[in-house]
């Protein structure tokens, strides 16, 4: 049986500015499990950010509390809440060498040196940087850097890890690299890592569950398969990778993910069992393991079909089509207050 006191708890969260109509952070109540990598999903605005700036003591609340382990820290300052904090930019100290940087955290409390030198030499054998403790961050790359950063964060093994878009300002292999490490990091600790990211595919990779915010509240908590295949609301639909969103009945919206619809001639029959919907191919798009097929629905909506590589068809722009699903592969979500946005989208 687990224990829900472990872990970060938020109840009832606010924060709201003076002069702001709307809060920032409307009313969230989250439990993070122990030891779970949790993701905080959504758009520059949504609250993702500030929710984490409350959690780690930068921001205060408006309304609220944050317990850790159902300790309630929500007025203790940042450095008392014995959590571990990375941000975007790296903040590493330029006359300081790699190892005084990871060694700054722990002589700040006081521990003895030995402890300090063997937690240091731990942290940078967990991040691959035992080679470079004697250069400075102006030395390294940009990865690098960020690397440093966590291991200044884990150090003093914090309660939890929080990080706020740590890989933003990296390329996208540096990207995919530092992913795999954070994984890695987050398998051999064992430790809560709370994680902030406009990136859908970098929470998807990462998180055991995903928080998708939107205007300052969740939309939905879930794995990411869960918000994948069963999101609950046309926004986690189409913030959370691509759909086809179909208007097929009234008040409600079909969701259908490209890779799960086939496209059939316009006057074929479709396979038993399955829903139709007529559309017109747009564009076509050859991607090497995948060849991407853009579709106008006849309700103005766009869409898209994913076609396997290898896969036959005669399919250019123009064409009219049927495009086919089963209903097992197929999510209905109520259809919110109609907007020229919403009924043109087409996801993602």
């Amino acid at each position: 049986m687990t224990d829900d006191t472990r872990g970060i708890t938020t109840a009832h969260v606010t924060k709201a500015y003076p002069g702001v109509g709307r809060p920032a952070v409307d009313d969230v109540s989250l439990h993070i499990a122990d030891g779970e990598f949790m993701t905080f999903l959504g758009p520059s605005g949504s609250g993702k950010t500030t929710m984490l700036s409350m959690i780690a003591g930068f921001t205060p609340l408006s309304a609220g509390s944050i317990t850790v382990d159902g300790r309630e820290i929500s007025r203790l300052k940042p450095h008392r809440r014995d959590l571990g904090v990375v941000f975007q930019q790296y903040a590493l100290f330029p006359h300081m060498t790699v190892a005084r940087n990871v060694a700054f955290g722990l002589a700040r409390r006081g521990r003895p040196r030995a402890e300090i030198d063997r937690r240091v030499a731990e942290a940078l054998a967990m991040v691959d940087l035992t080679a470079v403790a004697d250069r400075f961050p102006r030395q390294l790359s940009g990865g690098q850097q960020q690397r440093v950063a966590l291991a200044r964060a884990v150090v003093y093994e914090p309660r939890a890890l929080l990080m706020d878009e740590p890989l933003g300002a990296l390329d996208k292999k540096l990207r995919d690299q530092l992913q795999r490490e954070i994984a890695r990091m987050h398998r051999e600790l064992g430790m809560t890592f709370l994680f902030v990211t406009h990136d859908q595919q970098e929470a998807l990779t990462l998180s055991d569950r995903i928080a998708v915010f939107n205007d300052g509240r969740i939309e939905q908590v879930g794995t990411p398969e869960d918000l994948y295949e069963r999101p609950e609301t046309l926004f986690v639909a189409q913030f959370i990778g691509e759909s086809n969103t179909l208007r097929l009945t009234p008040g409600e919206v079909t969701i259908v993910r490209p890779e799960r619809v086939t496209l059939h001639s316009g006057t074929d029959p479709v396979p038993s069992g399955h829903q139709r919907a007529g559309a017109t191919v747009t564009d076509v798009v050859y991607v090497g393991d995948h060849t991407r097929v853009w579709l106008r629905y006849g309700d103005g909506a766009r869409g898209c079909a994913v076609l396997p590589a290898g896969a036959a068809h005669d399919h250019r722009p123009g064409l009219a089509v049927a495009v086919a699903w089963h209903p097992a592969h197929q999510a209905v979500v109520p259809d919110p207050v109609s907007t020229p946005e919403l009924a043109g989208s087409a996801a993602g």
